[in-house]
């Protein structure tokens, strides 16, 4: 079960066109602008600067979970 949970959560990371995702405010401004390399380019940074906080604390629970544990 835990095998399954880590290699869906390296998938998900390793391909961030999977959870493409815009707030509606940066999304409405690119597309605006109609410049669809823009809009790739800002999308992905969105998805990296949200993903790096929830890896930390993901680790930090495990660092824990694990402490606790034994």
């Amino acid at each position: 079960m835990k095998t399954k949970i880590l290699i869906a959560l390296l998938i998900f990371l390793a391909l961030p066109q999977l959870s493409e995702a815009q707030c509606a405010m940066c999304r409405a401004v690119v597309e605006s602008e109609g410049d669809a390399e823009t809009a790739e380019a800002l999308n992905d940074g969105i998805v990296y600067l949200m993903a790096i906080p929830y890896i930390l604390v993901a680790g930090l629970f495990y660092f824990i979970y694990r402490r606790m544990r034994n």
